[in-house]
């Protein structure tokens, strides 16, 4: 297959003046011009107004409005509704936003049709699925009838109010309306915070939220610097609860800010994730699942794995074939329909990682394979493994976010588990066996808040997801969503 011919509805809307999304209209504000950065090619592709003050102070207060007005008398089956037409309206507009995310983020075009519009659908359909389901439950109480009068108590899930969603650049549409669709379900309103990186993306669906009927309010996004819009957004009194992606550092600010203001929070903030394979596998099966389990989206997933450990009698066979493998991860452009190796997102990110192998290098850890930068125009890096000297090393500890795999060998079973769990962070982690038993116990055993078996990074909107210790707290999707964008509230009675 060939390459992908930009849609003339996404050349003309990167021509556009950009800026904002504010109480149903499109604004493109005063602020300083921020330039948008195509990764394949670093040129810039277009601009967009970064926000202040004036733009999260209106942004907010629309929120807020409809909050209380037009959404709260909004029946919870029309709120569903609107998000199966904005489900609808995604997938007619498939194309012009895969080959939007992908012009903006790098991501390779079929990964931005099949993984990020696709599984955006697919989220928006199951959240939409609870309309009418968030409920409270009727309580029997003990207090003693004094003249024959009785009791009788119920709880009610109610919304919080304006939800804030500041969002990373890695996905920048599924995690939004992650975001948005628990938020927009249980009653509230939002106001959404992209990344400076890839702001274009969000305008568009929140466009196309418009168009299919959403009320003026509902669905607000600002764009600008994060140190400068995320204080204004968390600490502004209409600011009811904060759902955060991003870095362990940011997010941790975050959560002071919130818990100062004693408002929910909910932190994604990545992992340095492991995948344990068992001797059991062959050496072709290891190799498969770390492809799989690190190298997707030149490993820029949250959930990603980092850490491999892998039996001492196989690592170096399996470091010999991944490094076959990972030779045909040959650059191409990202609307290649084939292309096998995009770019990593943006310059800083890149210059990152780089610093992280340089620095892996220098501490003694062996560099197998990759890790340079091709020929060429755009922020491509060749993905690297990494034989790590020790379980202590730098790059079994830090999180990459890149296409960089940290491989050591293990004795025993139990060291493994050792490693695995002596770590900041608890986002996910994967074991690889053919032992069943075996994995279903390790299982129980990982400090992680997802453990898949037999495969990595695989989510499914019926599952909730999120992490504990430093990879943060929460959860997204299943039913668990519900506590975390809504409250609880008692009524007792006496009749």
């Amino acid at each position: 297959m060939g390459s992908t011919t930009l849609l003339t509805a996404v050349s003309d809307f990167l021509r556009r003046e950009h800026g904002h999304f504010i109480n149903g209209q499109c604004s493109s504000g005063s602020g300083t011009r921020r330039p948008v950065i195509d990764p394949a090619s670093a040129r810039r592709i277009a601009e967009v107004h970064d926000g202040g003050a004036a733009e999260v102070a209106a942004a907010m207060a629309a929120a807020q409005a409809a909050f209380n007005g037009e959404w709260a008398a909004t029946p919870t089956l029309v709120r569903g509704n609107l998000l199966l037409k904005l489900a609808a309206a995604l997938g007619a507009h498939r194309e012009e936003l895969a080959q939007l995310e992908t012009v903006c983020t790098g991501k390779t075009i079929a990964l931005s049709r099949g993984l990020e519009l696709d599984q955006s659908v697919a989220f928006l359909r199951y959240f939409a699925g609870w309309a009418g389901k968030i409920s409270g439950e009727t309580l029997d109480v003990s207090i003693p009838s004094f003249a024959g009068e009785k009791y009788r108590a119920f709880t009610v899930r109610e919304p919080l109010g304006v939800v804030v969603g500041i969002l990373p650049w890695n996905f920048s549409i599924m995690i939004a309306l992650w975001k948005c669709a628990a938020a927009l379900i249980c009653g509230n309103t939002v106001v959404l915070k992209p990344s400076e990186f890839t702001p274009l993306t969000l305008l568009r669906v929140a466009e196309l939220a418009q168009e299919v009927g959403f009320p003026p309010g509902i669905l607000n996004v600002i764009n600008g610097d994060g140190k400068t819009l995320g204080p204004l957004l968390v600490n502004h009194p209409a600011c009811a609860k904060v759902s955060f992606t991003g870095s362990m550092t940011t997010g941790r600010s975050v959560g002071n800010a919130c818990s100062a203001r004693g408002i929910p929070v909910t932190l994604e903030l990545g992992g340095k994730n492991a995948a344990l394979f068992l001797d059991d596998l062959s050496v072709e099966e290891m190799v498969a699942g770390i492809l799989e389990a690190g190298y997707v989206n030149q490993g820029q997933i949250c959930a990603s794995a980092e850490r491999f450990y892998l039996p001492a009698g196989k690592i170096d066979a399996v470091l010999q074939l991944l490094s076959q493998r990972l030779a045909t991860f040959t650059p191409a452009s990202p609307l290649d329909d084939d292309c096998p190796l995009g770019p990593l997102a943006n310059a800083p990110h890149l210059e990152k990682v780089q610093g992280l192998i340089a620095a892996a290098q220098r501490d003694g850890d062996r560099l197998i394979c990759g890790g340079t930068r091709p020929a060429g125009e755009g922020y491509y890096l060749l993905p690297a493994a990494i034989a790590a000297r020790s379980a202590d090393s730098a790059i079994m500890q830090q999180e990459t976010f890149g296409p960089v795999g940290a491989f050591l060998a293990w004795q025993q079973e139990e060291q493994a588990l050792q490693w695995i769990n002596d770590s900041p962070y608890g986002l996910s982690a994967s074991v690889w066996t053919h032992d069943l038993s075996k994995a279903l116990r390790y299982s129980e055993r990982i400090q992680a808040g997802t453990v898949w078996i037999n495969m990595h990074t695989f989510l499914d909107p019926a599952l909730p997801f999120g992490g504990i210790k430093g990879s943060g707290n929460g959860r997204e999707f299943g039913s668990a969503f519900i506590n975390d964008y809504t409250r609880l509230k008692s009524v007792m009675m006496r009749y």
